[in-house]
């Protein structure tokens, strides 16, 4: 396709994986109810980094040993993100879970600072302080106390925003896509090893065909497809609007958690939510898009 025709296709592309990525809360949710956590990511990450290695069969070529640790460095974060997630999952409703994962976003900055010596704006602060108080919304019950499952998803946040540092870290000069299949190939290597150290493998799950429909969803939509949508969206889109588009996953995490599984949202929680989505946006994009509308007008 031309550049032409690719730029105008990869804002629909960066909406589409925020999108897919936000209603794959509640089917996790949902999921988990028949399969143990560890497994239920061992055969996502297997199936994503087997379509994704197809995908980008040309890119081969360029493959050297060093992919291997690069790839098991990077995985390890992504594992421990996910399967922090989806424990918190199970112990927490989807829609705070969307949106608590979010904060990975805001933590990013201030991670990049302690690894890489890049110090946070005032943009950066500004967005740690409305996050932290849109935690707070979200997740203090009447008594001040935090459940479990929402102390696991701020923990994978971290874990999120340490994966983000990671890949900055030690991609250089590296194929991204390539590199994305050894991490997933790891990840799901990970996932493995915990699943028969702690799990029983639920065979009879594997075979039920109520769960077809949504391993598919998760293993090929909400990893691979999703993840291509986003590499190319974000290669043929300026920053700032990619940002903006991607945060809309809590959003569409929030309104199928409410839709389809049925998430009560009280006036509290969505005074949360809305701090922690203009959190993200102003770390994601220090309100760019603003600076530029009123040099138009």
């Amino acid at each position: 396709m031309s550049p032409k025709t690719m730029k105008l296709l990869a804002k629909p592309m960066l909406f589409a994986a925020a999108l897919i990525w936000g209603t794959s809360f509640f089917i996790m949710k949902n999921t988990l109810d028949v399969m143990p956590v560890f497994y239920l990511l061992a055969v996502r990450f297997t199936v994503g980094a087997g379509l994704l290695a197809l995908v980008c069969w040309k890119k081969w070529r360029e493959f050297t040993p060093d992919y291997l640790w690069r790839g098991a460095v990077i995985g390890g974060f992504l594992f421990l993100a996910y399967s922090i997630q989806t424990f918190g999952l199970s112990l927490t409703t989807p829609s705070k879970n969307a949106f608590l994962t979010a904060v990975y976003c805001v933590i990013v900055p201030f991670l990049t600072w302690a690894v890489l010596r890049i110090r946070p704006d005032g943009y950066n602060i500004a967005a740690a302080l409305l996050c932290i108080t849109g935690v707070g919304l979200v997740s203090l019950n009447g008594e001040l106390v935090v459940n479990a499952g929402d102390l696991l998803t701020l923990l994978c946040a971290v874990f999120y925003a340490s994966h983000i540092v990671a890949v900055a870290k030690v991609s250089s000069g590296k194929d991204i896509t390539l590199l994305t299949v050894f991490q997933f190939a790891f990840a799901a290597l990970y996932a493995w090893i915990c699943g028969v150290c702690t799990e029983t493998f639920p065979a009879a799950a594997l075979t039920d065909p109520a769960l077809l429909l949504p391993m598919a969803y998760l293993c090929v939509m909400a990893t691979t497809v999703a993840l291509l949508f986003q590499n190319v969206g974000q290669f043929w889109s300026d920053p700032a609007s990619a940002s903006v588009i991607l945060s809309l996953e809590s959003v569409f995490g929030v309104a199928s958690s409410v839709i389809f599984y049925g998430d009560e949202v009280t006036v509290q929680l969505l005074a949360g939510f809305a701090l922690i989505f203009v959190a993200v946006v102003c770390s994601e994009t220090k309100f760019s898009f603003l600076h530029k509308r009123s040099k138009v007008l």
